[in-house]
C-alpha cells in the first residue's frame, strides 16, 4: 500500500474536513495524490476556491497540493488508503455521540475495495474503532476484516490556533490491526510527519493514549479551579499562587478557567462512558468533569454577589462580555463555556452584550440563539475579559475605564490582565 501510493498507483481520501482533515489532506497532497471528501457541497466549494472554512489555513496552504474536493462518494472509489477525520462529541446527556463516525465507516464502505486501508483519526473510546466502526465497513463492504481490508487508528493531535505545534512538528501515534498494517500506516504518516511516528503495540492502545491526553488536562484544569474556589474565599489571587508555586522546577504548570471546546470538554465523557459499560464508575473524571462544567455558573454568580456588594441594581447593571470562541486566537465557538456565564448572567436579570473579532455572528446565533453586539457601548457595569485573543491582549485600563461606568468591575478570567488594572474593581479566578 505505502509503495502504490508514492507511486501514485494508488489515491488516498480524508472523510471530513474540518479543522483536522483539512491540514492532513494537505500535507499528504504535497507528497501524492489525495481525495477531500465533505458532506457539505458549500463547504467544499469553499476549499476548492482555496478557502478554510475552519479560518485555520491560509490560500498559500492550498499551493503545489494534488488534492479533489468532493461531496460526491462516487468519487472515493478511486481511493484505496481511507482516513477518518470527523467528529465525535457528546449528546445533551453527557453520552458518546458516535453517529458522525459510524455514518463515515458507512460512506467508506459502500466504495472500499479488497486490500484497502482505513485509518480513523476521530477520539473514540478504547474499542470503538473495532466494536463499532470495522462491523459497519464489514456489513457495507461485504468484506472481511484483516483479511481483505486493514484497519489503523491515528489519533488527531491539531492544536487549533497553534502556530508552533502544528500538524508535522507533533509525534504521530499509529496503529494497525495487524503487524503488516501497523507497518504500512506508520510509513504512510512518515510522508508527512517531520516529528516522526510512534508505533502503538495495538488499535486499543493508540485509542486510549488519545483519550488520556485530554482528560489528563481536564482533571489537572478541575484541581486548578478548585483552588480558585477555596482561594477566593481566602481572598488571595490564584494566579499570584501558581506563580509562587511554579518556581519549583517539578511544579506542573496548569491554571484556572472556562474548559469548553470540543477535545478537553468531551473526551474524558468517552473514557467515563466506556468505564460504566465495563462496571466502574471513574470517581476522579466524573469529578473533574462537574468542577470544570460548573464553572460558567460559578463565574456569573461571583459577579452578581460583586455588583450587589457595590450597590448595583442587578435588574439594571449591564455587562460586556469580550470573547465567545473556546479558546485564544480561534474561530470556533463549539462547547464554548463562556456561553454559560451568559446565560446564567441572563437568568437574574442582568443585560449582557457579547462582542469577538474571530466568532461568526450567524454561527453564533445559530448554535446559541443569540445576537451578538455590532458595537461596544459606554455604560458597562462590569467587563469580563473571558477570551485572551491577541486583540484584546493590547487594550490598556483606560479604554476599559472608558466604556464602563463608576464603581464597575473588571474580571479577568485567564488572568491576562493581572497588575494592569488598578482603579477598576478587579477580580479574576
Amino acid at each position: 500500500m505505502y509503495n502504490k501510493l508514492i507511486k501514485r498507483e494508488a489515491k488516498l481520501a480524508v472523510i471530513g474536513l474540518g479543522y483536522v482533515g483539512l491540514p492532513i489532506a494537505l500535507e499528504f497532497a504535497k507528497k501524492i495524490s489525495v481525495i477531500g471528501f465533505d458532506i457539505k457541497e458549500e463547504r467544499v466549494e469553499m476549499m476548492r476556491n482555496k478557502i478554510d472554512p475552519s479560518r485555520e489555513l491560509s490560500s498559500e496552504d492550498f499551493d503545489g497540493c494534488d488534492i479533489q474536493f468532493t461531496s460526491n462518494i462516487e468519487d472515493l472509489r478511486e481511493a484505496s488508503f481511507y482516513i477518518v477525520a470527523v467528529p465525535t462529541p457528546i449528546d445533551d446527556h453527557n453520552q458518546p455521540d458516535l453517529l458522525p463516525v459510524l455514518k463515515a465507516s458507512e460512506t467508506v464502505g459502500k466504495v472500499m475495495n479488497e486490500g484497502d486501508y482505513v485509518v480513523y483519526e476521530s477520539t473514540v473510546y478504547p474499542g470503538a474503532t473495532e466494536e463499532d466502526c470495522v462491523p459497519v465497513l464489514e456489513k457495507e463492504s461485504g468484506l472481511k476484516y484483516i483479511e481483505q481490508f486493514k484497519v489503523g487508528f491515528s489519533p488527531e493531535r491539531i492544536n487549533p490556533g497553534d502556530k508552533v505545534n502544528t500538524l508535522t512538528s507533533i509525534v504521530k501515534v499509529s496503529s494497525g490491526c495487524d503487524e503488516e498494517s501497523a507497518e504500512n500506516i506508520a510509513k504512510v504518516y512518515e510522508l508527512v510527519i517531520k516529528a516522526g511516528v510512534h508505533r502503538a503495540s495495538s488499535i486499543k492502545v493508540a485509542e486510549a493514549s488519545k483519550i488520556i491526553e485530554n482528560t489528563q488536562r481536564d482533571i489537572n484544569i478541575a484541581f486548578m479551579n478548585e483552588l480558585s474556589i477555596i482561594f477566593n474565599r481566602m481572598d488571595i489571587n490564584t494566579f499570584e499562587v501558581l506563580e509562587a508555586a511554579g518556581t519549583k522546577w517539578n511544579f506542573l504548570k496548569f491554571f484556572p478557567g472556562l474548559v469548553g471546546g470540543h477535545c478537553i470538554g468531551v473526551d474524558p465523557y468517552y473514557l467515563t462512558h466506556k468505564a460504566k459499560q465495563l462496571g466502574y464508575h471513574a470517581q476522579m473524571i466524573n469529578s473533574g468533569r462537574f468542577i470544570n462544567d460548573s464553572m460558567g455558573g460559578y463565574v456569573a454568580k461571583q459577579i452578581v454577589k460583586k455588583l450587589v456588594a457595590a450597590g448595583k441594581y442587578i435588574q439594571n447593571s449591564k455587562v460586556l462580555i469580550m470573547g465567545i470562541t473556546f479558546k485564544e486566537d480561534v474561530s470556533d465557538i463549539r462547547n464554548s463555556k463562556v456561553v454559560d456565564v451568559y446565560r446564567e448572567l441572563l437568568s437574574y436579570g442582568v443585560k449582557v452584550d457579547v462582542v469577538d473579532p474571530y466568532a461568526d455572528k450567524e454561527e453564533v446565533k445559530e448554535e446559541y440563539q443569540f445576537v451578538m453586539a455590532n458595537e461596544t457601548a459606554c455604560d458597562y457595569d462590569v467587563v469580563i475579559a473571558a477570551v485572551s485573543h491577541d486583540k484584546y491582549l493590547g487594550l490598556n485600563e483606560d479604554y476599559f475605564k472608558s466604556i464602563t461606568t463608576e464603581k464597575a468591575l473588571f474580571v479577568d478570567i485567564k488572568g491576562s490582565y493581572r497588575n494592569k488594572i488598578k482603579e477598576l474593581n478587579y477580580w479574576s479566578l
